[in-house]
Order: C-alpha cells, then structure tokens, then sequence
C-alpha cells in the first residue's frame, strides 16, 4: 500500500470569503475520484487543519502500489479536477509518498 499526500496554501488573490467553498469543491471532486482512477483506494481531503499547519488543506490517499502515483496523476479525471478545481487557486505545492 502507498499513501500519496499532498499540501497546498491558497493564493493570495483569492478571497477569503470564497475559501471555503473552494475547498467544498476540491473535497467533492478529489474524493470522487475513488472508484474511477485504478489503483486509487481512498482520499480524504483536511480542510480544517490545526493552527501549528503550515499549509491550508491536504489531501491523504491511499494506492494499491507505488506504480499507481504515477497513473493518478496521469489520469484524464484526476487531470480534470486538478485543473478545474485545485490548480487555479492554490500554490506552495507539497508532497510526499511512501509505502507501508
């Protein structure tokens, strides 16, 4: 099993009080994911972290084997909602990737 998980920071340019909905969006959209991309078996986006994080959400993901990070984030959905949802209003990407 390997568990991709991914941090963000939100732009600056965006709004604080359209956050919120933003990251409703990116829970929605990046969990859906479950059941579409091979080799995905759960996500899980944190969008209240506590006060001692250094980045605003994150997603936690669990993959079948190491081969499958790489067919994630080739997949034509996940490209969708990267590019639909996450990419257009967060920076400061961060991540990492390791197997139990």
């Amino acid at each position: 099993m390997v568990h991709h998980i991914v941090m963000w920071n939100f732009r600056s340019e965006v709004p604080e009080e359209e956050r919120p909905a933003r990251m409703k969006d990116m829970a929605e959209h990046l969990e859906g994911l479950v059941g579409t991309v091979p080799g995905l078996l759960s996500a899980k986006f944190v969008s209240a972290p506590l006060p001692s994080s250094t980045h605003d959400m994150a997603l936690v993901t669990t993959l079948e084997k190491a081969e499958d990070v790489a067919v994630y984030g080739s997949h034509p959905a996940h490209v969708n909602v990267a590019d639909t949802y996450v990419r257009p209003y967060v920076c400061g990407r961060a991540c990492i990737d390791y197997e139990e």
